[in-house]
């Protein structure tokens, strides 16, 4: 039987789903625990397992590393290979083609297990951070849902091919406007900056593609775009805050855009 039969295509109902997502930026999930946030601990970043089974770190409170580059939260979408539910937390065995790693889900107190529709069998999407206990490396996990389109497993390997080579060749053309573009006669800085953001967003439609674009074209702050700000641009095309919310969700799960100084500001991972 196909991985993409009916029941790959269920509904998404994994812990974490709807609203606003808080926990996956909470300060409380950082690496460090009270330390102060920082730029890495609040960045996004798709990986593979691979990734993550051959990631770095000088020491016990050190920041992960892949390819000489610090990481916050990762994001995996891989095949529950098993799942183990326990009282407080379950541990899904992941396998993505790459490798394997564990990823541990705790259950909040009081909201008892959502584990929805996420069985074994099934590709789902993991947002946590890379952590070790007794010499095994897993992820904890903030956020897990089901995969409903097999698209998103194309596209996260993508982006993390597309991250990685980012990360060690630099911004190419394709992401960043030349100095011969923004030299060329009738052609102003933000024509080749509106430019290249039409190439980000080739790949995004509808909704999320105006979000995107609506954050993008915003001044770069550390603080972010602020929700209102965002509802309120967006809102007059016909959609309804909620539809709003989960359209953020959506984008943040993919690793399109972050939380940044709190869970109402967003700022785009491109």
């Amino acid at each position: 039987m196909s991985q993409f039969d009916t029941g790959y295509y269920g509904g998404n109902g994994g812990a974490g789903g709807g609203g606003y997502l808080q926990s996956p930026f909470s300060a409380s999930g950082s690496p460090s625990g009270g330390r102060q946030r920082t730029e890495i601990q609040e960045s996004l970043r798709s990986l593979t397992i691979a990734q993550l089974n051959k990631a770095s770190q000088l020491h016990s409170e050190a920041d992960w590393k892949v390819d000489d580059m610090e990481i916050g939260q990762v994001t995996v979408v891989a095949h529950v290979v098993s799942m183990q539910t326990q009282t407080t937390n379950t541990v899904y065995v992941l396998e993505d083609g790459t490798g394997q790693i564990e990823a541990r889900h705790w259950i909040d107190e009081g909201t008892g297990s959502r584990l929805g529709d996420i069985k074994e069998n099934r590709y789902i999407r993991v947002v946590g951070l890379l952590k070790v206990f007794g010499k095994k490396r897993y992820i904890n996990v903030s956020l897990v849902r089901g995969v409903e389109d097999p698209h998103e497993i194309y596209f996260h390997m993508l982006d993390a091919i597309s991250t990685t080579l980012t990360v060690e060749r630099g911004q190419t053309s394709m992401t960043s406007p030349s100095k011969a573009a923004l030299a060329s006669p009738g052609m102003s800085a933000y024509s080749a900056t509106n430019s290249v953001h039409q190439d980000q967003l080739a790949h995004f439609q509808g909704l999320n593609r105006m979000i995107m674009q609506f954050i993008l074209e915003q001044p770069p702050t550390d603080e972010g775009i602020h929700v209102a700000a965002i509802a309120k641009a967006i809102g007059p095309s016909g959609y309804d805050p909620k539809k709003i919310s989960d359209a953020l969700d959506e984008l943040m799960d993919q690793g399109h855009v972050f939380t940044t100084i709190d869970d109402s500001h967003f700022n785009p991972s491109m």
